[in-house]
């Protein structure tokens, strides 16, 4: 059945591989991310696959625009039956290098950008008496390391929060479900967001000898998407099979 799914950080990566797959299932589509020239482009192939497909430059910074990002998918198809919170940065420096601008950055994209989606979407799936709601979080949630503090932080964050939304959903009439997913090293343009050159080096050289693509982690959320509607995958930790951590 085609449902309507929303996807932040749809411009690359795992939001661009899950807007292809997601497409060519015959779902209908609504992109946000910041960048408008690469998210046209993105919803161009999805056209071009003849997919259904509406998109919106929004910062999940900014909750009047992810709000907007709601309305939008209304206007354009009268309902929202899955919202994927995508979109995220990693920074990686140790706390004595004090970059308390990535920090915040950090804390507004991956915590309050997840929070606001959930506000804009919750309450039509409420009133449809069904939706999904997926956040993806990160293997990093479940532990962390030097240097990775603040990231590893705002993930376990997601997964508290995504925890406590299920457990809400779970006491509301109708069928609604909250997903998780975990990706270890996935090869996108995340690591972009490193700005501390050492780190970075390190992270590269992993991804490349490790990394798996970004198909993997559409496809572990279609197959979340794709389960009964009775039935919901909770949390899902996946890895490239040699990553150890």
């Amino acid at each position: 059945m085609s449902k309507v799914i929303v996807i932040t950080g749809a411009s690359s990566g795992i939001g661009e591989a899950s807007a292809a797959l997601l497409a060519a299932d015959g779902h209908k589509l609504v992109l946000g991310a910041r960048r408008q020239d690469k998210l046209q482009a993105v919803a161009a192939r999805v056209e071009e696959a003849g997919g259904q497909v509406a998109y919106a430059v929004t910062d999940v910074r900014q909750n009047a625009e992810v709000a907007a990002l709601a309305q939008l998918t209304l206007d354009r198809f009268g309902r929202i039956d899955v919202w994927i919170n995508n979109a995220g940065i990693m920074p990686q420096a140790p706390f004595m290098a004090g970059t308390v601008d990535e920090w915040d950055s950090a804390i507004d994209i991956n915590i309050k950008g997840v929070i606001y989606g959930i506000n804009a979407a919750l309450p039509q799936m409420v009133a449809q008496k069904s939706g999904q709601i997926i956040n993806v979080a990160s293997v990093e949630g479940h532990h962390s390391h030097v240097g990775g503090g603040v990231y590893s932080g705002t993930k376990y964050a997601v997964r508290a929060i995504s925890d406590s939304l299920r457990e809400e959903m779970a006491q509301l009439e109708g069928h609604l479900r909250c997903t998780v997913i975990s990706p270890g090293a996935v090869t996108t343009e995340l690591l972009e967001s490193v700005a501390d050159d050492g780190i970075k080096e390190r992270y590269e050289d992993f991804y490349a000898t490790h990394g798996i693509p970004a198909d993997r982690v559409a496809t572990t959320i279609k197959q979340a998407i794709d389960l009964p509607e009775d039935t919901a995958w909770n949390e899902v930790v996946m890895r490239p099979i040699k990553q150890v951590l």
